[in-house]
């Protein structure tokens, strides 16, 4: 089987094509044959060597797809030939808190990920593609929607008549407005592309602010409920944009953070956190049993990720290039029919 791998080096440049042997499966293992795989912002800073500089490499890169099951183990009956799955991110994070032991099961560093022809998973590390969605729809769901639900109701249990506020048009924040609108909350959603904010409407964003005509988009968002800012942030963009994010967030409010796409370190004043009772709660994906929920709620909604264009896997270079561009609207995926 050939897999898309990190050799020698970090870098977009040192993404190669190896051959492999397909796996056997053990007793409790199951095959996938896969069909599609997203590409989410930590995948781009796994391959760059800006997540974790001490990844051991060669390292099989990504973390999301979809696709078939093709073989099974002995002990396993809850998984039949030809059934559509999803590898959960971290394989050994089933419900509950995050642990030590879950974070390190997770896929495409520490352990080798999903760019392959096929996927070797435990059984219990998996979860049934929803019927509606393609495999490149499936595909997006594993860390973009899964993070989103997470965020927003299973940490924020938002509710109908909430607020929040997306960042961007990136894979988590396009997932966060659909579940948002599912759900009755309103959103307010932030982008430098007038191009995008439209899009964004057509989706349903009730209010959007382009960021390059409203620096100050912190008090604009405020501006736009009713003085006191929103019940949620999805917070993407890192240190650039978390001052901001503070300011936007109302008293008691919950700033979720998701993404360090402008730089991890930040000088931060922590005042408006104590003095407005804020929330501040990191999201580090989540369990399967998250991802069983985001499911229900997929199928109920009927809802479809954002998927701006797909490449084909000889092109996984170009993909992870194009999607480090930050050109796309909503998720990059590499199909592998």
């Amino acid at each position: 089987m050939r897999v898309v791998c990190l050799k020698g080096a970090f870098g977009f440049e040192n993404l190669a094509f190896e051959d492999r042997p397909i796996p056997d499966c053990g007793a409790r293992q199951v095959l996938i044959r896969v069909r599609a795989v997203s590409l989410n912002a930590r995948d781009l800073m796994m391959a760059q060597g800006t997540y974790n500089p001490r990844q051991k490499l060669p390292l099989v890169v990504c973390s999301d797809a979809a696709g078939d099951v093709v073989a099974r183990g002995t002990e396993v009956v809850e998984w039949r030939e030809g059934d559509r799955v999803c590898p959960i991110f971290a394989g050994r994070w089933q419900r509950g808190a995050l642990d030590r032991a879950a974070q390190r099961s997770s896929l495409g560093g520490p352990l080798d990920g999903t760019l392959s022809e096929y996927f070797l998973a435990d059984a219990d590390a998996l979860v049934r593609a929803p019927a509606l969605l393609s495999a490149e729809e499936a595909a997006c769901l594993p860390c973009a929607g899964v993070t989103a639900f997470r965020a927003l109701l299973e940490l924020g249990q938002l509710k109908a008549g909430n607020s929040v506020l997306c960042l961007g048009t990136g894979g988590v924040a396009l997932f966060g407005l659909q579940i948002a609108r599912a759900v009755g909350a309103r959103v307010i959603l932030t982008s430098r592309s007038p191009e995008k904010l439209a899009r964004a409407e057509t989706l349903g964003a009730d209010s959007t602010i382009d960021t390059t005509q409203t620096p100050e988009w912190g008090d604009a968002v405020r501006a736009l409920s009713d003085g006191e800012g929103v019940d949620q942030v999805l917070e993407v963009g890192g240190a650039d944009t978390f001052a901001q994010s503070l300011r936007a967030v109302r008293m008691g409010g919950l700033v979720s953070v998701i993404g360090v796409l402008s730089g991890a370190r930040t000088a931060l004043d922590l005042r408006p956190v104590l003095m407005q009772d804020v929330q501040i709660q990191g999201v580090f994906v989540g369990s399967k049993q998250t991802f069983l929920d985001l499911i229900r709620l997929v199928e109920q909604h009927a809802l479809r990720p954002s998927i701006d264009r797909v490449f084909p896997v000889s092109e996984a270079r170009a993909a992870f290039e194009y999607a480090a561009s930050g050109r796309q609207f909503g998720k990059v995926v590499i199909a592998l029919d």
